[in-house]
């Protein structure tokens, strides 16, 4: 009998399907915002006064959250430029695969649609020895199971 062992968190890949990306703009050392909650309504029955029934309303999704080593030039960077400085949106979508020691996918998520709503840079510290790192923010229409 195998013994089930939870995958670990750390061997991932990410793929931003900006036409012109190359391999370097699908590096990332952190993926956050793999989340979804479902929204409720609430319902009030007339003559019941002790409670109010909860309804169930729709799926809610956080924002993906990306975060790597600075890169200066690249396709996705002159993506995310192209809508903060210009407004031209061009969504996209991306997928986050969890891969095992073989580099085999074991789970997936697509994010359909996904645009760039928060661009953040890491301090700069003269007393620090750390690489300098961006955070990439995507909202997306909805997310999938790839």
């Amino acid at each position: 009998m195998a013994t089930y062992y939870p995958p670990t968190a750390f061997h991932f890949r990410v793929n931003i399907q900006v036409e012109g990306a190359a391999d370097e703009d699908t590096r990332f050392q952190e993926v956050g915002g793999l989340a979804v909650e479902l929204g409720t309504e609430e319902l009030v029955e007339g003559g019941e006064n002790r409670f109010a029934h909860q309804l169930p309303s729709g799926a809610r999704h956080g924002n993906l959250v990306l975060k790597r080593g600075l890169l200066t030039s690249s396709q996705l960077i002159r993506w995310i430029r192209d809508a903060f400085e210009n407004l031209a949106f061009t969504p996209v979508n991306v997928v986050v695969t969890l891969l095992n020691e073989k580099h085999q996918p074991l789970a997936a998520w697509q994010f359909i649609n996904a645009w760039p709503v928060k661009w953040t840079l890491g301090n700069l510290n003269a007393t620090d020895n750390s690489v300098l790192v961006e955070t990439l923010e995507l909202a997306y229409q909805w997310q999938r199971p790839a």
